[in-house]
């Protein structure tokens, strides 16, 4: 064992964490970056949590335990290889994957749906020879897509949903039309993708067994909590649920993803405090994101730099018209795979090598043309 210094830590002990950090380039840029800003504009420590909206990191939280609950009883994977029997061609089966990322991405966000999905695409992909490379850039522009629909779909949208104060169903309604001819531009560019290549996907014999008790209950709990959260009581709602879970099945509550919190609760204190600096709030003031268009454009754009999630955060403190910025940062998750952490993911789980140039070949004309329907809807 180490031997502990004069106050009891361990010599290593910073190094060890800085490797932990640089280990996940995002949290590693955030943490050098409220280290500058500290220095540039130094403020208390004590006044830092006052800048993360804890309403949104608590309702991300007990999502999270919840769509962990429904992926550790197994459902998700016993549902999805059920449909695919159904299915006998290369085209019917890029169409039903991309309708079920985005189907699941509404409820259980974008990150989750692509935990499913990509998996389930390669081991399909093991019993027929798919062009795996092409599904899992549809994959991600679908959950991209169809997690426009709810506030739980992605992180900026559960934002912009906490601050807005509308109502779980006046903002689906809101965003219904850009997420509809959103997915039915994706469609449309799948059948074209795709040949309908005869597919015999019979050996996929295996058994996926599913723990119905917790399957049952985590739906059931999704529901209360969603409309908890929708009350603005989101605290005492994942209080409960964690207590809950801890008692009955503690691998869900340890095993979520707390690295993703803890970036959330980051880019809050980061992109708030350096929005305040003097240079670049008078930047921001000079380009004036007043109007809806302007607004809709900024978070469409700022996106390809800084990802859709710290573009939905840094925008807010400029304009409150909630429904255009959702249109621009929803839209900025296309083009660049910076614009959505969802496609970094997705590249990731995927494996494969080569995928950034057919990925950006797909995706920034999806991205422009998307731009162009989301400035008609605005």
């Amino acid at each position: 064992m180490s031997e502990l210094d004069a106050k009891g830590v361990r010599p290593d002990f910073p190094a060890r964490i800085w490797k932990t950090i640089s280990k996940e380039p995002v949290l590693a840029i955030l943490v050098l970056a409220l280290l500058v800003i500290e220095v540039v504009r130094p403020q208390p420590l004590t006044a830092l949590p006052g800048l993360v909206d804890w309403q949104t990191v608590l309702t991300l939280a007990g999502l999270l335990i919840l769509t962990k609950a429904i992926e550790l009883s197994g459902f998700l994977m016993w549902a999805a290889h059920r449909l695919v029997h159904h299915i006998h061609g290369e085209r019917g089966l890029a169409l039903l994957l991309v309708a079920l990322a985005a189907g699941l991405s509404t409820l259980l966000t974008n990150d989750v749906a692509l935990f499913a999905v990509v998996p389930l695409a390669l081991s399909l992909n093991k019993l027929a020879p798919l062009p795996i490379k092409k599904l899992v850039i549809v994959i991600a522009l679908a959950v991209n897509a169809g997690s426009i629909l709810t506030p739980l779909g992605n992180p900026q949208n559960l934002f912009l949903w906490q601050t807005s104060g509308v109502s779980f169903g006046v903002f689906v309604w809101k965003v219904l039309p850009l997420c509809a001819a959103l997915m039915a531009l994706l469609f449309a560019l799948t059948f074209a993708m795709f040949r309908a290549t005869p597919l015999d996907l019979s050996g996929d014999a295996e058994a996926h067994r599913v723990d119905r008790r917790l399957c049952g209950i985590s739906i059931v709990a999704f529901g209360v909590f969603v409309a908890l959260a929708d009350a603005h009581h989101a605290g005492p709602a994942l209080a409960a649920l964690a207590v809950g879970f801890l008692l009955w099945r503690r691998e869900v509550v340890l095993k979520i993803d707390y690295l993703l919190l803890l970036i959330f609760v980051l880019m809050f204190i980061v992109l708030r405090s350096a929005a305040a600096l003097p240079t670049i709030h008078d930047a921001i003031a000079r380009i004036g994101i007043h109007s809806p268009v302007r607004a809709y454009a900024a978070g469409a754009v700022l996106s390809q730099g800084i990802s859709n999630v710290p573009a939905a955060i840094v925008l807010a403190e400029f304009s409150k018209d909630w429904r255009a910025l959702a249109f621009g940062v929803s839209v900025g998750g296309f083009g660049v795979a910076i614009g959505s952490l969802a496609n970094l993911i997705a590249v990731r789980l995927s494996g494969e090598k080569g995928m950034w140039t057919p990925f950006h070949i797909v995706s920034i004309p999806f991205w422009i043309v998307a731009m162009v329907i989301g400035w008609a809807l605005v």
